[in-house]
């Protein structure tokens, strides 16, 4: 018969504890009433428009500088969208949960593209975007 020791109790606590908030976090996040649904995420704002998926093309000029994102055929590996800076090519990623992030600010997520690029444009305080090479 195994003797109970206090390492072997903490470590049942802790590993308790974390199924207890773990399940708490998912149930959170699942149960959230005013979180759009992937139906409506989908179909929000284009009503009679069937097949409109992702975000829409922009191009404007924030603080002097020319932004410009449009859905990309390429690889997939940018998310299917481009986003440039004056010209330059700004990397940037689509996450799991439908946010996105970049290059120039990789550890915050923005929920557009075009929000990604204004973020990268206000990060960059006037300093040109060099492409990856």
């Amino acid at each position: 018969m195994s003797q109970l020791t206090r390492r072997r109790a903490l470590g049942a606590a802790a590993t308790a504890l974390t199924g207890l908030v773990l399940t708490g976090f998912a149930r959170t996040a699942g149960a959230s009433p005013e979180a759009p649904t992937a139906d409506t995420k989908q179909h929000e704002g284009h009503e009679g428009h069937a097949g409109h998926e992702g975000p829409q093309p922009f191009s404007e000029t924030f603080k002097g500088r020319r932004i410009e994102g449009a859905p990309s055929h390429g690889d997939g590996h940018h998310g299917g969208y481009a986003v440039q800076i004056d010209g330059e090519e700004l990397h940037v990623m689509q996450n799991a949960d439908s946010t996105w992030v970049s290059v120039i600010n990789h550890y915050e997520t923005f929920a557009t593209p075009r929000a990604v690029a204004r973020a990268a444009v206000i990060e960059l305080q006037g300093s040109e975007l060099v492409p990856l090479a």
